[in-house]
């Protein structure tokens, strides 16, 4: 039965991540899930006609998604409200979003941009090692904004909606997304069940985050209104059905141009722009990023609470 997390263990776990983010050396069901999936590989993936290799993927998915779900049940049923809350608090990613970001940006401010390029290659998947500032800024931005979406709004969404397990089927989703969901080979075929899936999970939570984006443009005196705009033109301009729309109201949000080329392992990846009008981003922009991720953060999690709440009074 999918129930929504109760509103204090909702509350709970957001507030702690918010201060404590994501401690190192803290065990971290994720990396699991990361270790079950390459041994899951290991058995399962291995060439084959294109029909048995989507059938191999899709079953890695089942048993990862579904094994999340149900340790994640087993976590409420043996640990109470403390294991919920513990545990919820690994799906939420406000604080590390926000520091890792920072911590960017902080390089750049110290004219230190070998350490700059280290610190981004640590949260980004493209080439870092040949950026310049204004590159390096862009990345920053873009990962903040999908960042929103992925680490954020979503796990919110779903603790919200259907609870811990649901949230953490999310994760696995979301996981096996980021590390076979390629529609380059090896993973063309075997990795499309969980990028289709990725898709789907992310549709309602992208388009939540570019709404949080606009909202906390509105609180940082920004322009919200360019923010709606550009989301609405440019959102779907992105190859992914869910990453440029967040990426497109922090763009009119910022007044910034963002999109273009990528390169991943040596090899060009152009991307669309979003908010193509506007100017290069600065450091100043990044930094607003952050604030705004930080209130859109803010407001999900309220509007989150309160859906928990209203429920909570029906049942």
């Amino acid at each position: 039965m999918i129930n929504p997390m109760p509103p204090s263990s909702f509350a709970a776990a957001y507030c702690l991540d918010l201060i404590a983010g994501d401690p190192q050396g803290m065990p971290h069901p994720v990396r699991l899930m990361g270790q079950a999936i390459s041994q899951g590989e290991r058995w399962l993936r291995h060439p084959a006609a294109p029909a048995n290799e989507v059938l191999n993927g899709a079953a890695l998915t089942g048993l990862i998604a579904g094994g999340s779900w149900f340790a994640a049940t087993l976590v409420i049923r043996a640990g109470g409200v403390w294991g919920e809350v513990l545990l919820a608090w690994t799906t939420l990613a406000t604080r590390s979003l926000l520091d890792e970001s920072s911590a960017v940006l902080d390089a750049l401010d110290q004219d230190d941009l070998a350490l700059a390029r280290n610190r981004l290659a640590m949260i980004v998947g493209r080439d870092t090692q040949a950026l310049e500032e204004p590159e390096i800024v862009r990345a920053v931005i873009e990962t903040i904004a999908e960042g929103l979406c992925d680490g954020v709004v979503a796990p919110l969404f779903y603790l919200a909606v259907g609870g811990l397990p649901l949230a953490f089927a999310y994760k696995a989703v979301n996981t096996l997304d980021s590390m076979i969901g390629h529609p380059e080979a090896p993973y063309r075929y075997f990795g499309r069940v969980p990028a289709r899936l990725d898709d789907f999970a992310n549709f309602i939570p992208a388009r939540l985050a570019a709404l949080a984006i606009v909202t906390g443009s509105f609180l940082m005196n920004r322009d919200p209104h360019r923010a709606w705009q550009v989301f609405l033109r440019d959102g779907n301009n992105h190859p992914s059905p869910n990453a440029g729309q967040p990426e497109a109201a922090m763009a009119g949000a910022l007044g910034v141009r963002l999109g273009g080329m990528n390169y991943y392992e040596g090899n060009p990846s152009p991307k669309p722009l979003l908010g193509g009008e506007g100017r290069c981003p600065t450091r100043a922009d990044a930094r607003d990023a952050l604030q705004i991720a930080l209130i859109g953060s803010l407001t999900v999690f309220t509007v989150g609470w309160l859906w928990a709440m209203w429920r909570s009074h029906r049942s």
